[in-house]
């Protein structure tokens, strides 16, 4: 049973070699389990051991002309994560991204004048955060090491580490010690 276990393993790493041709640099081992949305107008980076699951809607990456996606090792997105830099989005090592999460750096238009683009501001997530199901990140958040985010949660403001938050806007209910 041992060796189905490292045939399917490798069979998703040629998969993931194959489904994220379009970006920029992908490290070591990538696995792919479904499909996977790429536009790379700009840049976008993935460390080793990455994990995407995209079997029920696919993942969306896109880079924007002068754009970057930088994915650390070890970073798992589940299926339905959107991910849209025009400026920066920065995924930490060991993220978690919970199904139908929205990461995007831009509002792509301006509340006073719709025809014209909107401002864009980096989105910065630090080691080890864990985004909820359905958590909408806004531009210009810093989220930090080991934090967590509750399904739901509309993160508009930045987030300590070592912190659970939830709501709409997305509150820190918590803190607790950093892991060892």
């Amino acid at each position: 049973m041992n060796w189905l276990h490292k045939l399917d393993t490798a069979l998703h790493v040629l998969l993931g070699l194959w489904r994220l041709r379009r970006c920029t640099r992908v490290g070591r081992l990538p696995r792919v389990y479904g499909r996977a949305r790429i536009t790379n107008l700009g840049e976008i980076t993935i460390g080793d051991k990455f994990l995407l699951t995209g079997a029920t809607v696919p993942v969306e990456m896109i880079a924007h002309p002068g754009g970057r996606i930088e994915i650390s090792d070890h970073v798992f997105l589940n299926y339905g994560v959107s991910l849209s830099a025009h400026q920066l989005v920065r995924i930490g090592a060991g993220s978690q991204i919970g199904s139908y999460a929205c990461l995007m750096d831009n509002d792509y238009h301006r509340v006073e004048d719709r025809t014209q683009p909107g401002e864009s501001r980096p989105i910065i997530l630090g080691r080890n955060v864990w985004l909820g199901v359905r958590v909408i990140v806004l531009k210009g958040v810093t989220i930090g090491d080991n934090a967590v985010i509750g399904a739901g949660s509309v993160v508009t403001h930045d987030i300590p580490a070592n912190a659970v938050a939830a709501g709409v806007p997305a509150r820190v209910v918590r803190t607790f010690e950093a892991p060892a």
